[in-house]
């Protein structure tokens, strides 16, 4: 894959006001300012986020309208509580929302009940089959519908119809007109009509816009905590919310929300309190996934959470929520271990159709004419159909949707690629669809199999209109071009400052200009796929190391090297180490 290097351009004044005020060096200050961080204040705020700069949660749109419908099922109210569902979704934003809401709710006096849809039984989201295997276990005149629901307008007027109260706890696209529910928070939600504008409007530069379902669960949290406080509650007013931030940085990094703004507060908090959590699912989780003594964004994402999500991907998550809720150490590590069995199985019957998609894929791909690789075979698990697109979307860099087998109907999940609006694409092939929805870079569908051609061809058509030949080759981002001299352990230790870093805020990607190999090329790996080595510029040295490279082409005499700067400790030694993006030959 060929990449277009991109130097970030950063105003030198702006850059010297930023590094005199704030005592930065240069390159963290055109770091920060790449992100867009250029007042001084905000650039501070950044790097010290504090949870006492989270905004108000009655910010929210309807969130007013919500916590006044659950207090009037509250039995401070009449002295009886009225029963209410939590209806979660099965990945582990989901999740973590759902056992989230759970235990603040029941602490605080609600009588609480949690349903979460079977995946294959049962699909996506609010869905009929969903809310009436739900409301058969547990007939209820209030339902809190938690990462989704948007969309699920037919759902939401069957539920009204049969007087049950609906309140949607969501972040995803909303449907226009909107589901009626008795209460829509959603950040995507513009003020309401009466206030003279539209009732649906996206929210393009609120923090609220990119907050995790289970950041807006710990907003709702919030709000009842504040408002039990006003009501003289006494539980509330003993409430340390605190105690859930471990599954707010869990649920919000797995889901890939920019780590920005609310976001990034409520990351920073939570993994240092994942580092010491007292909830024996976590504790358990942590051990069977190997993760040390201070979990990080990697530990999150690729370890903790691939756990959480397997039980989702390949039956119900309910093993999952109840990993997250108990109190018996013994239970959880029963849990946890059954999880990362079913995580092994995850991914052998992931690897097993990646490999199949990918033949499928390479063999008849068209770079100048495929825009949109769309795939879907009847033995296909749908479980893993969405893994499986991100692997066809990173090896090809394009949007990719594959799809599985369901009877009658096939459904799948989209990954899309920068400046393509995958959910808006859909959209647009809606009567093609049973039923669609999403984000600009995640979606799904479902969708007859006799369609599968239509929709390509479609999905294609829309792209060459919306997105240049340039778009289908992926940009390198690169904060600044530095010299080796310049990459320092005190430098990169204060880069580390940035973090946590993931989507919206990512890792920092330097260009070094003129260097050469310093000694041979050691490889490592089962396969022998990964190399590392030390590069020299001048009197000064660094050690490399090159993730998945057998099959690429190695430098040779001098050349330009595009890599992200980092500490590799080992046996009680700290070393500067630089992982390779892209080298290319010097001009």
């Amino acid at each position: 894959m060929t990449y277009r290097w991109q130097l970030a351009e950063s105003d030198p004044a702006l850059v010297g006001r930023l590094t005199a005020e704030l005592r930065l060096s240069p390159l963290l200050a055109r770091c920060l300012a790449n992100r867009g961080l250029t007042e001084v204040g905000v650039a501070k705020d950044f790097l010290q986020p504090r949870l006492a700069r989270l905004n108000d949660p009655f910010e929210l749109p309807n969130m007013t309208a919500a916590v006044e419908r659950l207090w009037r099922a509250h039995p401070s109210r009449h002295g009886q509580a009225e029963p209410l569902v939590i209806f979660g979704d099965y990945d582990v934003d989901g999740v973590t929302a759902t056992a989230l809401l759970t235990e603040v709710l029941s602490r605080l006096g609600w009588i609480v009940h949690a349903y979460l849809p079977h995946r294959l039984d049962e699909g996506y989201g609010l869905s009929q089959e969903g809310i009436e295997n739900c409301l058969l276990q547990r007939p209820v005149s209030l339902l809190l519908a938690v990462d989704c629901g948007s969309n699920a307008v037919d759902s939401v007027t069957w539920l009204r119809g049969r007087g049950v109260d609906v309140i949607i706890l969501d972040h995803h696209q909303v449907a226009n007109p909107p589901p009626p529910a008795l209460a829509l928070v959603n950040p995507r939600v513009g003020r309401p009509a009466s206030e003279g504008a539209s009732s649906v409007e996206a929210c393009a530069t609120a923090d609220g816009c990119e907050l995790s379902a289970v950041g807006l669960a710990f907003k709702l949290a919030h709000a009842l905590v504040k408002s039990g406080r006003e009501r003289g509650l006494a539980g509330a007013a003993a409430l340390d919310l605190r105690e859930w931030l471990d599954l707010v940085a869990l649920g919000t990094i797995a889901d890939l929300v920019p780590l920005t703004g609310e976001n990034r507060i409520l990351v920073s908090a939570g993994l240092t309190r994942l580092d010491a959590t007292r909830r024996p699912g976590l504790r358990a989780l942590k051990e069977v996934a190997q993760v040390g003594p201070v979990a990080d964004g990697y530990a999150v994402g690729f370890q903790l959470a691939p756990r959480l999500n397997a039980a989702g991907r390949l039956e119900s998550a309910t093993d999952a929520l109840r990993l997250l809720l108990t109190d018996d150490a013994d239970e959880a590590a029963r849990i946890a271990g059954a999880l990362d069995g079913r995580n092994r199985e995850r991914q052998a019957i992931e690897r097993g159709i990646a490999d199949a998609v990918l033949r499928q894929v390479r063999a008849k791909f068209n770079a100048s004419a495929d825009y949109v690789i769309v795939e879907g075979e009847a033995e296909w698990h749908i479980g893993v159909v969405g893994i499986v697109a991100s692997r066809v979307q990173r090896e090809f860099y394009r949007p990719a949707l594959i799809m599985g087998g369901d009877g009658a109907h096939w459904r799948g999940s989209g990954r899309s690629v920068e400046g393509f609006d995958l959910a808006a694409a859909l959209r647009e092939c809606a009567d093609l669809l049973a039923r669609h929805g999403g984000h600009a870079m995640a979606a799904g569908v479902t969708v007859r199999p006799e369609n599968l051609g239509a929709l390509r061809t479609r999905l294609n058509e829309y792209a060459r209109q919306a997105m240049s030949a340039e778009q289908l080759q992926p940009r390198l981002r690169l904060d600044a071009e530095v010299s080796l001299a310049e990459l320092t352990l005190e430098r990169i230790t204060e880069l580390e400052s940035l973090k946590p870093t993931g989507q919206g805020n990512p890792p920092v990607q330097v260009m070094v200009r003129g260097v050469g190999l310093n000694g041979p090329i050691k490889w490592m790996g089962r396969e022998q796929q990964h190399a590392r080595f030390s590069v020299k510029a001048g009197p000064t040295q660094a050690g490399v190391l090159w993730w998945n490279c057998a099959d690429k082409a190695r430098p040779a005499a001098l050349f330009d090297l595009a890599c992200a700067p980092q500490i590799n400790e080992f046996n009680g030694r700290r070393s500067v180490e630089l992982k390779v993006l892209d080298w290319r030959p010097v001009a």
